[in-house]
């Protein structure tokens, strides 16, 4: 099947490839209960060695500028106590840590989790983490323009593979909290 964005030409749904995303990825796929139908959320292979932004759109087309979304990882830390939580913006926008996700998490300070954190808490490699699949009870911010998109290419939990995404989905994930002004220019 061709995907609904970029120029992938073959598209498969996520369960039919539990075997190409990471452990995490393949139970929550495994176990979806999302309003779209699991065989919505579409597997397309990609190349680790053009996954630099500007490489891949140019690679797989110029649409995806505008529907691909970056997921990181935030550390909130107050009084000594530090939160986890993940953070899904369009990746034209920069997440906005020191502002809106300092607030939501109700901390003094906010900072990007080291890529040790990120890929040891989540299970996930670096430069693929994906909301789909995240630690239960972490809290999930989502900028407002991922779920007013209509497909959102996003990490497989590899560096290796994207998954395609109705953006509404986004919304119904557990710990889910949508954002407006979280991705910002």
């Amino acid at each position: 099947m061709r995907a609904p964005i970029g120029d992938f030409d073959d598209a498969r749904p996520a369960p039919d490839c539990l075997d190409l995303l990471t452990a995490p990825v393949a139970d929550a796929v495994r176990a979806w209960q999302g309003d779209v139908p699991a065989e919505q959320l579409l597997y397309v292979d990609t190349d680790p060695a053009i996954a630099d932004t500007a490489v891949f759109v140019e690679h797989h087309g110029a649409d995806l500028l505008g529907t691909s979304a970056n997921c990181v990882v935030v550390a909130g830390k107050r009084g000594g106590e530090s939160t986890l939580a993940a953070c899904l913006v369009l990746s034209r926008t920069r997440v906005d840590v020191n502002g809106a996700v300092r607030r939501q998490l109700g901390s003094r300070k906010a900072s990007f989790a080291s890529m040790e954190t990120a890929t040891g808490e989540t299970g996930m490699e670096y430069g693929g983490i994906t909301p789909i699949g995240l630690p239960a009870g972490w809290p999930l911010l989502v900028d407002s323009a991922v779920v007013d998109t209509e497909g959102v290419l996003i990490g497989s939990g590899r560096r290796r593979g994207k998954l395609i995404v109705p953006g509404k989905v986004f919304a119904g994930l557990p710990g889910a909290v949508v954002l407006d002004g979280l991705g910002t220019a």
